[in-house]
């Protein structure tokens, strides 16, 4: 996103930025386990493809909400973690899954992954 896309209002922004079917549950996972690479978060999130992980990874890191570090080594080892701004969305996405677990309580929806 470069620095004369326009927005129409905050929320606008905001949903340009973690919104779409992954980037949410990989903030999530992130948030969680504070550091994740790769293979950990296609176990954590099985149904994501390593090509739309990849995608979004870069995504996110270009945009300043996470960070990768690439460790010299071999094989090579890279580390995914949330950025301050990345950090700064915990009240959100705490919010976000108590929302989902009074809905899914009042909707009689199986939730089958454990609480964060």
């Amino acid at each position: 996103m470069n620095c004369e896309t326009r927005f129409s209002c905050p929320f606008e922004l905001t949903i340009e930025l973690i919104g779409g079917k992954w980037k949410g549950l990989i903030l999530w996972h992130l948030l969680d386990k504070k550091v994740l690479r790769n293979g950990e978060m296609l176990r954590l999130i099985p149904k994501i493809t390593q090509k739309m992980l990849t995608q979004q990874l870069r995504e996110m890191e270009e945009n300043g909400l996470v960070n990768r570090v690439i460790y010299e080594q071999v094989p090579p080892k890279v580390e995914y973690t949330l950025t301050s701004h990345g950090e700064a969305l915990s009240p959100i996405l705490n919010q976000m899954i108590e929302w989902g677990i009074d809905y899914a309580q009042d909707k009689n929806i199986v939730i089958a992954c454990g609480s964060h």
